[in-house]
């Protein structure tokens, strides 16, 4: 299930930015870039539970499967047909991924309070928009190899969206933590406290450090090496980045199944 909802949110979030960067980037990127979150969709498929029959999961389920298609057909497009048509194909995907993310959340915390599921949605939506932010970021930077021509200030765009992600991921992150601190009640089971401070903790610190405060400083020194045009640098710091944000939400679908808090 952790590899499920990783590689799902990788790949849904990997679709959202194809709407966000220019056309200028090429056509083997768009092309390389949807191949790769059909291929990251496909594979996930392989890790779905097959026994989970609620609702919501029937519903994420058959919405996963028209946002592959939908990307499949994306790929399969690019540079060769259907160009007038070929932008309702990306937000055909790019809603059917919204609805996966949406009805994940919910079969995630069915049996929770309002405000939790609210938290969950907030987190699988955030989750996705920072791991496909940072990808996308990382390639785009990788592909100044294959153009050098190509603007420096699009590098610089998809750097300022990875770090608004990773503003949102922090404070969505914040608001779980405090509220599961905050609604503990005696009877409840062990408190999420109590968790983060006992030695099965390590994750949840693990998760900080590696996805939350490492990406944050990271994604900052791409920033700055990217105003100064050093688009080789912004790249190497990037990929460093990529792997911690990988971490981090590999770790935070490991802490929501584990303790219910989507952190």
């Amino acid at each position: 299930m952790i590899l499920f909802l990783f590689l799902t949110h990788l790949g849904i979030g990997i679709i959202f930015t194809l709407a966000v960067v220019s056309r200028e980037a090429g056509v083997k990127f768009f092309r390389f870039n949807a191949g790769l979150a059909a291929a990251l969709l496909a594979v996930g498929f392989t890790f779905r539970d097959a026994n989970d029959a609620g609702g919501a999961a029937r519903a994420a389920f058959y919405a996963l499967v028209v946002a592959e298609a939908a990307i499949v057909v994306y790929w399969a497009t690019i540079g060769r047909a259907l160009a007038r048509v070929r932008p309702a194909i990306l937000g055909l995907a790019c809603a059917a991924g919204l609805v996966v993310l949406v009805m994940q959340a919910v079969a995630a915390s069915a049996d929770r309070a309002m405000t939790t599921q609210t938290l969950t949605v907030a987190s699988f939506l955030s989750s996705a928009a920072l791991l496909g932010g940072a990808c996308t970021a990382m390639i785009l930077g990788h592909w100044y190899l294959v153009i050098p021509s190509l603007q420096v200030s699009h590098l610089q765009s998809m750097v300022k969206i990875h770090m608004a992600s990773m503003a949102v991921r922090i404070a969505v992150v914040a608001a779980a933590v405090l509220f599961a601190i905050a609604t503990w009640q005696p009877g409840l089971g062990p408190s999420f406290r109590h968790y983060i401070l006992s030695v099965s903790g390590v994750f949840f610190w693990q998760r900080v450090l590696f996805g939350l405060a490492g990406p944050a400083l990271l994604s900052y020194l791409t920033w700055e090496t990217a105003k100064i045009r050093s688009t080789q640098s912004a790249t190497g710091i990037l990929y460093v980045d990529f792997f911690t944000v990988v971490v981090g939400e590999v770790l935070a679908k490991y802490l929501l199944l584990a303790t219910h808090v989507p952190v």
